[in-house]
């Protein structure tokens, strides 16, 4: 299936979490100057108009980036390179444009390091080759990202953050997206994973889990921060990341942060919540 398009969806508070995250983990990568590459298996447009026809039509902005922006009291060190990115990207203090992941990553990446981004859908493919396809560091392809990401792995350089970032349109894509995560980890044990999902149902979240434990994968974390109380299938109430070797420092610098950013986005005080938790050992 096709239908998804995340152009209605970008800059939402689901995005916040996850490109907050991304941003500190590259930041982290770049302490070393060996170089990396930067896996998208899912990589979207690119760049998004948030005052766009399909952003304006759902709106999900005004209560993710939008509001983290407009209010004024300060953030936190984790927080801050992600809300400056964001500032970058726009002018004075309007809110017009919303980088997507494989953006993020353009401008964190050095010289050295490549970026593989894969995305299906056709249009965002060329909407994606338009806004990132002159850098040479970077290489688009469309097709199937997580049957790409079996083929690309291990990676010359020996060091890459791989984001798995699917619309889980279909339900056979969580049992897909967990036999990529086990081949991956087989091909390549050492890579930095990023998994993300969302919280629809919490009993299907928490199988969903389970079943990703079950797998054994050594180092693996999960940070979740709903906005609103489970509801049962009404609706997206938050999201979540799994990662896999995520530096060592993120646990303790993200605590503070998930707790500011459910305050600060939660549609209704004291509902929702964060999770960040040790799924397995070392």
């Amino acid at each position: 299936m096709l239908s998804y398009r995340h152009s209605f969806h970008a800059g939402n508070h689901a995005d916040v979490l996850k490109h907050s995250i991304l941003m500190y983990v590259l930041q982290y990568m770049n302490r070393k100057e060996k170089p990396y590459v930067y896996i998208d298996t899912h990589a979207g447009a690119g760049v998004y108009d948030v005052l766009g026809q399909q952003a304006q039509k759902t709106g999900e902005y005004l209560d993710g980036i939008a509001r983290l922006l407009n209010q004024k009291q300060p953030t936190t060190d984790f927080l801050k390179p992600y809300t400056d990115l964001i500032a970058s990207f726009n002018s004075g203090q309007n809110l017009h444009y919303y980088p997507g992941s494989p953006a993020i990553a353009q401008r964190l990446l050095r010289p050295s390091d490549r970026l593989i981004l894969t995305e299906l859908h056709g249009a965002d493919a060329a909407n994606l080759r338009d806004s990132l396809g002159r850098d040479r560091r970077v290489y688009i392809s469309q097709e199937d990202g997580l049957k790409h990401l079996k083929a690309i792995l291990p990676p010359p350089e020996k060091r890459a953050v791989v984001l798995i970032d699917p619309s889980y349109e279909i339900k056979t894509d969580y049992d897909l997206v967990i036999r990529a995560i086990q081949q991956a980890v087989q091909r390549f044990a050492t890579g930095t994973y990023l998994l993300w999902y969302p919280v629809i149902n919490r009993s299907a979240t928490e199988s969903f889990i389970a079943e990703l434990v079950k797998c054994q994968i050594p180092d693996m974390w999960r940070l979740e921060l709903c906005v609103e109380a489970d509801n049962n299938d009404r609706g997206m109430t938050g999201s979540g990341m799994i990662l896999i070797n995520p530096p060592y420092s993120l646990a303790g610098d993200a605590t503070e942060s998930m707790a500011v950013l459910h305050q600060r986005l939660a549609q209704d005080m004291g509902q929702g919540g964060t999770i960040l938790q040790r799924l397995t050992e070392e």
